[in-house]
């Protein structure tokens, strides 16, 4: 086979070369230049892979310090988490393992929390960088609306913020204490040193999607890769709660507790 035939088998991201003897078989493979079988595999960690494939060049040690820490913070959002929930109950059904984090993937991939509100929130960024008079930034904020979609459904508050939160979450001021700490840009930073300010004008406490679309245009990603990213780095929570679920009944799941005022049983009895 020639060579020109094999070189058909590449992106701009991935090259592989075939076997001589099976064309359908890979004897090695490039990514952004570098042999990941023959050099990375052993010595580069799963990030700097990660960041290999969405980007041209290799991290710097700080930003691959940042992605496996926001890597860390969105792992797993927990069971009160909608899209996690929804593997849950996927995993309860028996489901196949795909059907779980097809769940997670399709309940985290809109405007509420979700993969969707990353990606406004880093376009948002895009316009409306950090400023000392954070009143004219969130009026900004509030003011811009997300495009309208027929996929979508429209958002109803900021991206990157709580509409039903009381307080700011506990993870969410540690991750975004963390996070600022290791490294961060400007945006962490501004909103680490701000958010009291900011969740006052915005009147909604910052949610961990404002904190990853802040964290992931930082480190320069665009927004369809956030959106990406941010649904593939959620997902190991998700499988892990499937499974969980999966190994016992529904008498086992972790419903929140319900005190009913009119019970029919109660009144019965």
């Amino acid at each position: 086979m020639s060579e020109r035939r094999q070189e058909r088998v590449r992106t701009r991201i991935w090259r592989e070369e075939a076997e001589p003897a099976d064309r359908f078989a890979t004897r090695a493979a490039q990514c952004r230049g570098y042999d990941v079988y023959g050099d990375l595999l052993g010595r580069a960690r799963w990030v700097d892979l990660l960041w290999l494939l969405f980007r041209e060049e290799p991290p710097t040690e700080d930003q691959a310090c940042l992605l496996e820490a926001l890597a860390v913070a969105l792992a797993n959002a927990g069971p009160r988490d909608a899209a996690v929930h929804a593997a849950m109950c996927s995993g309860l059904g028996r489901s196949p393992a795909a059907a779980s984090l097809m769940a997670a993937l399709a309940v985290g991939a809109g405007r509420h929390g979700g993969a969707q509100e990353v990606a406004t929130a880093m376009a948002l960024w895009a316009d409306v960088p950090p400023v000392d008079d954070v009143a004219a930034w969130a009026a900004h904020w509030r003011s811009t609306l997300a495009p309208v979609s027929a996929i979508w459904p429209e958002a109803g508050h900021p991206p990157g913020f709580e509409p039903n939160g009381v307080v700011t979450a506990g993870i969410v001021r540690d991750a975004l204490r963390r996070l600022a700490a290791l490294g961060g840009g400007p945006r962490l930073h501004w909103l680490a040193a701000r958010r009291a300010d900011v969740e006052t004008a915005v009147g909604m406490p910052l949610a961990m999607s404002g904190i990853a679309a802040a964290a992931l245009a930082d480190l320069g990603f665009s927004p369809d890769q956030g959106e990406m990213l941010h649904l593939l780095l959620r997902l190991p929570g998700a499988a892990a709660h499937a499974l969980e679920q999966r190994a016992g009944t529904y008498k086992d799941f972790p419903f929140f507790a319900l005190e009913l005022l009119d019970d029919p049983l109660k009144e019965a009895a």
